[in-house]
């Protein structure tokens, strides 16, 4: 029999070999492959949902192409999805927005042109539909795919730090991508968004005119008397999904009344804007400047137009969070508009006087908000 002395010694020789065989597989990085092998797991298991949108977003691209009479839908898809925009040279920024501007007029004439031959029997609004679903498709697409990219460089490297990286961004990302997969209900079925705010309000300053003109590629203007001020609305073309050539047209119309020998008191641009994670949605700001998501081209239109003929430039923005802005309108954002309505008021009153013009442009995609 082991007597109690022996059985001690055995415990602390084992105890000693265990402590040893910790510390060289600490050495050997054991414990790192561990970590690095639950964090390759737990990214997996939230790609498969990723995988899982996408697929779903394509089934409901495809099934609404079907319905509406597409021709080979499945093709004109794939041809989507996949379709890109190389960004222009930026080393020398000579004429950088205007190279720019040219290369997204083009994708859109594309993305219209493909739609139109696939869809002739169909309306506009429901081509914007199929244009916008198509569209959520690729970005669920794209996001999967880019994560599946760094999940297989990483592992590929062994660079843990890439996997680590990912692993604390993927919470984040399966928002976003959750965020897209819920809005395609809300732009299939045609309801107002939270982008829709701007157009929403030039629409309720119009007192829903019906007397609005396209000056510019899906883009409309009217004009109505308030307090003795004209004002010029501008804002996209609805209901279908679009958000117009703003800029464009606020260039065109200051150009025009310029030519006239008349000159705008006021430049009032109105957007929804993201809201930071703690503020109140709805609530409206002000400030100065081009208040429009836009990469560059539409926005320094603004800017250009503004500076040259010295027009105060002013910016109203309704706040909300990236779900609320691409999913539909909820009571918050309503309200945040009827807000806006009457600050973009007060804001006309107390920086013009009557007998002057003020050009208003509504920004946003104008998904089930029609003039």
């Amino acid at each position: 029999m082991v007597n109690g002395q022996d059985a001690l010694a055995w415990i602390q020789a084992l105890s000693q070999l265990l402590f040893i065989a910790f510390l060289i597989a600490l050495f050997l990085g054991l414990n790192q492959r561990i970590q690095v092998y639950i964090w390759t797991r737990d990214i997996r298991s939230k790609l498969v949902i990723l995988e899982g949108m996408a697929e779903e977003a394509r089934r409901r691209t495809l099934d609404y192409l079907a319905r509406n009479n597409a021709k080979s839908p499945e093709s004109l898809l794939n041809k989507i999805v996949d379709f890109f925009v190389i960004e222009p040279v930026s080393i020398e920024p000579t004429d950088i927005i205007r190279r720019l501007d040219h290369l997204v007029n083009i994708r859109i004439a594309r993305f219209r042109e493909e739609f139109e031959k696939a869809m002739p029997s169909s309306d506009l609004v429901t081509r914007s539909r199929a244009e916008v679903s198509a569209e959520i498709t690729s970005a669920l697409t794209l996001i999967q795919r880019i994560v599946k990219h760094y999940l297989l460089l990483g592992e590929k490297t062994r660079n843990w730090i890439l996997i680590m990286q990912l692993q604390l961004l993927m919470p984040q990302i399966l928002r976003i991508a959750d965020s897209y997969r819920r809005a395609l209900n809300d732009f299939l079925a045609g309801y107002p968004i939270g982008d829709s705010a701007g157009p929403l309000v030039v629409l309720k300053l119009s007192n829903f005119s019906s007397n609005w003109v396209e000056v510019e590629h899906d883009t409309v203007v009217t004009d109505v008397d308030f307090e003795g001020r004209k004002l010029i609305l501008v804002k996209a073309r609805g209901p279908a999904s679009t958000v117009g050539k703003p800029g464009t047209a606020v260039e065109k119309i200051v150009s025009e009344l310029t030519s006239k020998g008349v000159k705008p008191s006021l430049l009032l641009t109105i957007d929804a804007a993201l809201k930071l994670e703690g503020e109140e949605s709805g609530v409206t700001a002000e400030g100065v400047g081009a208040a429009i998501g836009d990469i560059g081209p539409e926005k320094i239109r603004f800017e250009r137009v503004a500076a040259e003929h010295k027009i105060p430039l002013r910016a109203l923005i309704i706040k909300m969070s990236l779900e609320e802005a691409i999913q539909a309108m909820n009571k918050k954002i309503y309200e945040g508009v009827e807000k806006a309505v009457a600050r973009a008021r007060e804001i006309i009153l107390a920086e013009t006087k009557p007998g002057d013009v003020v050009v208003v442009a509504g920004i946003g995609n104008t998904n089930g908000v029609g003039q």
